[in-house]
């Protein structure tokens, strides 16, 4: 999962990049390219993790083992995720990050840990296939399925409104690597965001929750995240929001609902 993402961000404004030689550049760039790299291995196999299908590991299948360690290990490998997501996209954390790592790199350093934390998360998850709800009807099950490929999608087209490679961290590196400085993209509300203001947590949700076979596993996962998720975006990303933005990420929350497209964003008036 990427960072908890809103459409708009801090007033834009020019910063500078490391005042490194060519080499060094390239390196920092083909560090970027690689945590790219490890992101879109990592949402890949979460698609086929969470859909038990292509994967050699998925979240129902292995020898379950005592329901009571299962528990305990996975709820530990959530924490684990849970704590590096948010710990690091926290102010305080990049700032520190920042004097031992270029600036450029610091987006990528984030979106890297993640992917390994996720990765972490897939292989030592165990499994716990007890089924509590399962739809035996193949048209209601493809049904399903489409629906939780419709939540996948969202992910990406809300990816794609805001700036795919500056979520990830490329666009830092890139600019680093052509010796430009680096502009943040200022306040936005376009596509998805016009309707609600965490498209790309609405679409985890829906993947999440969209299976015909519901296992104990799948729904303490499923419980798990989704309640991190409200907890992440309500207590630490929009707080953040607000104290960087102020008046416009208000305007901005008073108009769009968090999770429920239950209205559109309006600009303001010039």
């Amino acid at each position: 999962m990427s960072q908890t993402i809103t459409a708009v961000q801090a007033p834009a404004q020019a910063r500078p990049q490391d005042s490194s030689g060519a080499l060094s550049r390239a390196a920092v760039f083909a560090y970027g390219a690689m945590a790219y790299v490890a992101f879109a291995v990592a949402i890949g196999y979460a698609i086929g993790f969470f859909t038990n299908f292509g994967v050699p590991k998925s979240i129902d299948s292995g020898a379950p083992g005592p329901l009571s360690a299962a528990l305990m290990i996975n709820v530990a490998l959530l924490t684990i995720f849970a704590v590096q997501h948010s710990g690091m996209a926290r102010k305080g954390f990049k700032t520190w990050l920042t004097k031992t790592v270029p600036q450029a790199m610091e987006r990528s350093t984030y979106v890297l840990m993640s992917s390994l934390a996720l990765l972490f998360m897939f292989w030592q998850w165990q499994p716990m296939p007890q089924v509590v709800w399962q739809v035996d009807s193949a048209l209601g099950a493809g049904l399903i399925y489409a629906v939780a490929a419709l939540g996948w999608a969202t992910v990406v087209v809300a990816t794609l409104n805001i700036n795919h490679f500056d979520l990830f961290g490329v666009r830092q590196v890139w600019t680093n690597f052509k010796g430009e400085k680096y502009q943040d993209l200022g306040f936005r509300v376009i596509g998805l965001y016009k309707f609600v203001r965490h498209p790309i947590q609405v679409g985890f949700l829906i993947a999440f929750w969209a299976t015909p076979t519901m296992t104990v596993g799948h729904l303490y996962c499923a419980v798990i995240v989704s309640a991190y998720i409200f907890l992440a975006v309500n207590k630490l990303e929009e707080r953040d929001l607000v104290r960087e933005m102020g008046g416009k990420y208000r305007n901005y929350m008073s108009q769009v609902s968090g999770f429920l497209p239950l209205s559109k964003y309006r600009e303001p008036a010039a």
